[in-house]
């Protein structure tokens, strides 16, 4: 499957695609996903708001404005490198992960949230998963397994994980158990710029 990616050009995304898309963003957004889908694009000449779409090039999936994709079409698409905001890709084996790219639409319709103590927040940045001992705040209703957006205490998003414990055995835990599986932090900046 990764091979047929490889040489596509910029395109919309089949069924099979937008589902495992969608499946990977309502796991953190849930019900917002529609915020997403229906969000209005106030960019390019014309007055009316036009929509977001999800577009594919090679194995990675784009959140880009319909205005942008159109003005898109004067570049020659084997050129086209990038367009819009990559919000994840799809792996060799077809399965969608998402990247960290994505953290501002995940962070502003999240379902799900924790906040970290200033003192856990480095070693979030460094890829380590959320301890109990560095939880600031969790919202109520998570359940393992849901996609969590964390967040420092002055709200400002740093990644994105999956609970590994509900929200009411996070308040039994030990200090030292894990809250959120590590997926995406923004310290991925800094330590994979190239891959990026």
């Amino acid at each position: 499957m990764y091979m047929e990616y490889q040489h596509t050009k910029m395109r919309p995304l089949d069924e099979a695609e937008t589902t495992a898309v969608f499946e990977k963003l309502f796991k953190f957004t849930g019900n917002n996903l529609k915020n997403i889908v229906e969000n209005p694009s106030h960019e390019g000449p014309d007055p009316n708001p036009g929509r977001y779409c999800f577009r594919l090039n090679k194995n990675k999936v784009y959140y880009v404005s319909d205005s942008l994709v159109k003005r898109a079409t004067n570049i020659a698409r084997l050129n086209l490198v990038s367009l819009g905001t990559c919000i994840g890709k799809f792996t060799h084996g077809g399965s969608f992960h998402l990247t960290v790219q994505c953290l501002s639409l995940l962070a502003s319709n999240a379902k799900h949230k924790v906040w970290l103590k200033p003192t856990s927040e480095m070693s979030y940045l460094y890829g380590n998963h959320v301890l109990k001992g560095g939880l600031g705040r969790i919202t109520e209703n998570i359940v393992p397994g849901d996609g969590v957006v964390v967040f420092s205490m002055s709200d400002i998003p740093l990644g994105f994980g999956i609970a590994a414990k509900s929200t009411q055995d996070c308040r039994k835990l030990d200090p030292n158990g894990i809250v959120v599986l590590h997926q995406a932090d923004i310290g991925e900046y800094l330590r994979m710029e190239d891959e990026l």
